[in-house]
Parts: C-alpha cells; sequence; structure tokens
C-alpha cells in the first residue's frame, strides 16, 4: 500500500498560524506569500521535510535557510511597496527573495555561493519568475541596477559596506537586515539614507540571532 503525498499547504498553513501570527506578523501581504510559496521547493530535497519546522535550516557553505518567523518580521519591518527596486543580498536558494517579490517589488537576488544558485534558479524560474537571480561577492552589492528603494540584507551583517550603503537611493532608500557582534545577541536594524552621502544610521527594531552571511564582517570599508 502507497502512503498518500501529504499536501504542503497544510504544514504552510500551520506555520503561518502558528508561528507567525503568535509573533507580532500582521502584514497580510506575508502572511498571504508564506501561506501560498512552497518553502519546500527552496530547500535541498534531503532537508524538505524540514521546510516549514520552526527554526533555521542548515545549507551547504555554512548558510542557512532563515527560519520563518524571523523572516518575516524582518520582510514586514523593510516594508516592500509595490514596484519598488530591492536588491536582497544574501540570498541564499532564494526564498526571501520570493516573498520579497509576492509583495509585488520588483527584486534583484544577489548571492555567491553556486551550489545555493543552483537551488534557487530551479526554486524561482517555478515559485517567483519575475526575481532577477545575480551571482558576485555579497559585499559588492550589485552596482548594474542600483539606487535600490531597499536593500535587504538576508542574514547578519557586523557593519553595512560601503559599496552596497551606496547602492541605497540617497533620498529615502532603506536598508533592513540583521546586526551581528561576537559576543551580543543580534538586533533586527532598520535605516534610511536621507542624503548624498553613503552613511545610512540604523536603529534596532528587535532582538534575534542569524548567522552572519560571508564577506560581511568587519573590515576597512564599511560604513554604518
Amino acid at each position: 500500500m502507497t502512503r498518500p503525498e501529504i499536501d504542503p499547504a497544510d504544514p504552510r498553513s500551520r506555520m503561518v498560524d502558528s508561528q507567525l501570527r503568535p509573533n507580532k506578523v500582521t502584514d497580510s501581504r506575508v502572511l498571504g506569500a508564506m501561506r501560498a510559496l512552497p518553502r519546500e521547493r527552496f530547500l535541498p530535497p534531503a532537508l524538505a521535510a524540514r521546510a516549514y519546522a520552526d527554526q533555521a535550516v542548515a545549507l551547504p557553505g555554512g548558510r542557512c535557510l532563515m527560519e520563518p518567523m524571523l523572516l518575516a518580521r524582518l520582510v514586514q519591518l523593510a516594508d516592500p511597496r509595490p514596484g519598488e527596486r530591492v536588491l536582497a543580498v544574501g540570498a541564499g536558494t532564494g526564498y526571501g527573495a520570493a516573498v520579497l517579490a509576492a509583495c509585488e517589488a520588483a527584486v534583484v537576488a544577489l548571492e555567491q555561493d553556486e551550489d545555493l544558485l543552483r537551488i534557487a534558479r530551479a526554486a524561482l524560474a517555478e515559485a517567483a519568475p519575475s526575481v532577477h537571480l545575480v551571482s558576485g561577492p555579497l559585499a559588492t552589492g550589485w552596482r548594474a541596477a542600483a539606487p535600490y528603494d531597499l536593500v535587504f540584507i538576508e542574514g547578519g551583517f557586523s557593519q553595512v559596506p560601503a559599496a552596497i550603503a551606496g547602492q541605497v537611493r540617497p533620498q529615502g532608500g532603506r536598508l533592513v537586515g540583521v546586526r551581528v557582534a561576537a559576543g551580543r545577541i543580534g538586533q533586527a536594524v532598520w535605516g534610511e539614507r536621507t542624503g548624498p552621502t553613503s552613511a545610512i544610521s540604523l536603529r534596532p527594531a528587535f532582538d534575534c540571532a542569524t548567522p552572519a552571511l560571508p564577506g560581511l564582517g568587519r573590515e576597512p570599508g564599511f560604513v554604518f
């Protein structure tokens, strides 16, 4: 007797109702996107069963698929608006970029790890074909499509690389991500660029934890 296939819509709904709604996620666009997107497609097949767990999923190269609640709160904090140009830095397998695109943003997803890019290409082609997936070093951003209304750093960083800060739109462009420091709990942060300089003043929003992205440590050429 063959076992019936499990409908992934059920765990998606449970994820939204038991993980997101009780944890201050109220944006209907974010809730709708994460209820609809097949999160399991953004994981290697061997890890698909962990897609809707209330935890990050470890990926090749020391990376992770961010836990659903944290991603949802970060996207809600970023508040992507229809038609806005968004750069997703450290897009990994593409799930966060797909959520941003479901909020009707025009998303450029930047990733440097070839194993993760292979997963992202297949998953985005099916679930979020409007996302423009590009390959390159995370710390340099993607100047070809700058400036961006929103830069969404999908992971931890010590300070914002100057190259990325300079790609945020000078008047009212925003940046959201998780600032991490050795020995301290991470903080989700939101910042706005208000003039011609590349400096962005970051304000903490809530405590959280996620691994730092490669190349986004404390090095010369970084700014707040």
